[in-house]
């Protein structure tokens, strides 16, 4: 028996029978029965369960489904999987009755895409790093994993509202760490670009708002300017016969964004707001890259290409598949235009990314040499196959090999391979066989003999120089950047490490024997925050190599005794849901907000440190960690250290709000631009020093043809004192921006 409403169960009914007509249209043979009985199971295991929003549940499944089936482009596998995702995870059902209705392919999806359960405290590790660990590792086995994983997050982020704000920040942090940029990597770019908007949306909404506001505000201008740089265009394609479809599109809000704080410009002075996107059914007996070049070679003789951005996508396609030939060139009004070319195929491709890849695949030969996308997804595999036991070096490493830019190196016979950025000539002897990365003694670039070490430059011709007597060395380690070559050198040094660990446990034993303590968790904890290290096995790598003094912990546990950390203490009266805290009772617990910490002059039951990456002060907007050895350190909000915290750590961080200060003063600074002047200095000086309670810490002043910059850096008790001083110099005569840096890259908060 439905426990909807009829009118509900109409409306569940409409929507299932309208994704499955979406899913249909394209795959006309498809199977359809098993997209029906999936759904069947799911809306009989999800009866009466509503979301936060209060609608009924299945709809976030029928959702899901869509996005695959519509967004992606996967079959009836996928879409099954889809409808079927949640109901392991939050209903009684098991994946053993998932298998005995739907088949092992099914239900090993399923499994995949089923959340880890149970609760870590603030010192274990985190299970949303262990979950991405499960995700990805199942990932290994079926891509259609992380796809339908992808599409999840996406209808999720789409419904965010109707979380708490703390949740909010979390998933929202989670979505730019992690999804993101997979989704980029799969090729889903329109998901990528929706996925970042939102994230940034929730992140931080008034910076969101005022750039879509700008872009809203410019639309009808915009409608405009393409419409009169794309009709002489027209007029050539058609001239030639090309048929083609031609339209622009808007560089997303965060995009937009992130280009503002790297080149620390405003949004007025960002060129590539708008591409325009040539895209033309291609010609039989002519090659796609021909006719790509064709069509470039007609748009400049209408208009001056800008030679530095030339990109050529199509002789060599992105690691993600993607194809295409971009320029920019110089339209009306001495305005520049980005234009893209690419072939209707290359634009599904785009569009709908490894879905789309493989639906071409079929109709080329099989033979056919590997693709860009292919060798990453063998890379992939390749990483996952050898996973390392903890979960946050997993993820580490994940993001460091397979979402970092790429560089071409070729090899001495002119094969081309495409390495990590930051790679070393040691990164690409293990990249080519293990063999050649084991004895690898160095190599040469361009003809020219270099170290193990040396990182390779896009465009380098490398020769690998190998040694039977050189073997694996542990420093190795330190300047490696791929999966491959940290794999194939942990397998090495695997055995022995094991040894000298377990030599280390002997030695460690016998000295808690003679103190009367055991190895259990609470002195391993007290051991760990002491020499400051966060494995257990890396404390018993370096006793057994005598690296640590044994008279040391005997000293530790003979002067101390362990107590309740503060963290502990914190994060316990954040569990007791049954007991109101009390209005400035300490440690700072606000009454309204349970999860976040209030600091200020009266917080005197804890310590804490100021992030350097960031470096908040009193008045930002701020998240509290607490790192492995319990010390409590502020982030900015804002700060991408934070993102990575929130995404990787969310049950060691909480909501901070830092007050005003009166006793302790905090570094801000501020960059500084403006037309130079006899008396400059003195005036800016004058401006600072005026101001009560802020002194000058470091001034750097840079003049160039009769314009300066510099940076200040002042001490403030908060965020109004910093801004009283901003306005104050923004009325200094010459002056002509004033901005807070801040953010790990040095960019305007």
């Amino acid at each position: 028996m439905s426990l909807y409403t009829p009118k509900e169960l109409d409306y569940i009914n409409s929507e299932f029978e309208r994704m499955l007509a979406v899913y249909m249209q394209s795959n006309p043979n498809g199977n359809e029965d098993v997209v029906r009985r999936a759904y069947a199971f799911a809306l009989d295991a999800h009866n009466g369960m509503r979301r936060r929003s209060g609608e009924p549940y299945i709809f976030h499944p029928i959702s899901v489904a869509m996005i695959v089936a519509n967004e992606i482009g996967l079959g009836a596998t996928s879409i099954s999987c889809a409808l079927l995702h949640d109901v392991v995870e939050d209903t009684q059902h098991t994946s053993e009755e998932i298998e005995a209705l739907f088949g092992k392919k099914i239900a090993s999806i399923v499994s995949g895409l089923t959340k880890l359960k149970g609760a870590t405290t603030f010192q274990e590790k985190s299970l949303q790093a262990e979950n991405f660990k499960k995700l990805l590792l199942t990932m290994s086995e079926d891509i259609r994993v992380i796809l339908i994983k992808i599409a999840d997050r996406l209808h999720n982020m789409r419904t965010l509202e109707s979380m708490p704000a703390r949740k909010q920040y979390r998933i929202a942090a989670e979505t730019l760490y992690i999804y993101a940029p997979l989704a980029h990597r799969l090729g889903l770019f329109n998901i990528k670009q929706e996925l970042e908007d939102l994230a940034f949306r929730y992140e931080q909404p008034e910076a969101y708002l005022s750039i879509f506001n700008t872009l809203e505000e410019a639309h009808t201008k915009r409608d405009e300017l393409f419409n009169r740089f794309s009709e002489p265009i027209k007029t050539k394609l058609n001239s030639l016969g090309i048929e083609f479809e031609i339209k622009h599109r808007l560089k997303s809000v965060y995009s937009i964004y992130r280009k503002m704080q790297e080149k620390n410009v405003t949004i007025d002075s960002i060129f590539d707001i708008t591409a325009t996107r040539i895209i033309f059914e291609p010609q039989p007996n002519i090659a796609e890259k021909t006719q790509c070049w064709n069509i470039y070679s007609a748009i400049t003789d209408i208009y001056r290409p800008r030679p530095d951005r030339l990109r050529d996508w199509v002789s060599t396609p992105k690691a993600n598949g993607y194809e295409a030939l971009h320029s920019t060139v110089m339209g009306p009004d001495g305005l520049w235009f980005e234009v893209q070319i690419r072939s209707r195929r290359m634009d599904e491709i785009a569009e709908k990314g490894y879905a789309a890849h493989w639906k071409y695949k079929s109709d080329t030969d099989a033979n056919a040499k590997e693709n860009e996308l292919e060798r990453w997804l063998k890379r992939l595999r390749e990483f996952l196959d050898n996973p390392q036991a903890d979960a946050i070096e997993f993820l580490d490493d994940f993001k460091t090999n397979l979402f970092a830019t790429e560089i071409m190196v070729f090899t001495p016979k002119g094969e081309m391979k495409t390495m990590p950025t930051g790679s070393t000539i040691l990164d690409l002897a293990y990249e080519i066989h293990t063999h050649l990365g084991t004895h690898c003694i160095g190599g040469k670039v361009n003809h020219k003999t270099v170290g193990l070490s040396y990182k390779l430059q896009s465009g380098d011709q490398v020769e690998i120089l190998t040694s039977t007597k050189q073997q694996p060395r542990e420093e190795w380690l330190d300047f490696v950047v791929t999966a491959r070559a940290k794999a194939k050198l942990k397998d090495a040094f695997r055995d022995v490490r094991r040894t000298v660990i377990k030599a280390g446990e002997l030695i460690l034993q016998d000295t808690l024997t003679k103190l009367n303590l055991t190895d259990n968790s609470p002195t391993m904890k007290t051991l760990l925050a002491h020499f400051k290290i966060q494995k257990r096995e890396e404390l018993l790598f370096l006793i057994g190599k005598e690296k640590i003094d044994m008279a040391e912990i005997n000293h530790l546990f003979i002067q101390s005794k362990p107590d309740r950390t503060l963290s502990q203490r914190l994060f316990s009266a954040f569990a007791r849901s049954d007991k109101k805290v009390q209005p400035n009772k300490k440690p700072g617990i606000t009454p309204g907000n349970r999860e976040a910490i209030v600091i200020s002059d009266d917080t005197s039951v804890f310590s804490f440190k100021v992030a350097a990456c960031c470096n908040p002060i009193p008045g930002d907007p701020v998240i509290a960690y607490f790192d492995e050895q319990d010390q409590l350190i502020l982030h900015h909000r804002k700060c991408d250290q934070a993102i990575e915290l929130l995404a990787t750590y969310g049950n060691r961080t909480t909501d901070a709000i830092w007050t005003s200060h009166k006793i302790n003063a905090y570094v801000g600074t501020i960059k500084i631009d403006g037309l130079d002047r006899v008396g400059m200095l003195n005036d800016i000086s004058a401006a600072i020093s005026g101001t009560e309670k802020v002194n000058m810490r470091s001034v750097h002043i840079e003049t160039d043809n009769g314009s300066f910059t510099g940076t200040i850096s002042l001490s403030v008790f908060d965020t109004g004192a910093l801004n009283g001083i901003i306005k104050k110099l923004l009325a200094v005569k010459g002056i002509q921006s004033v901005a807070r840096i801040g953010h790990n890259n040095g960019s305007t908060l």
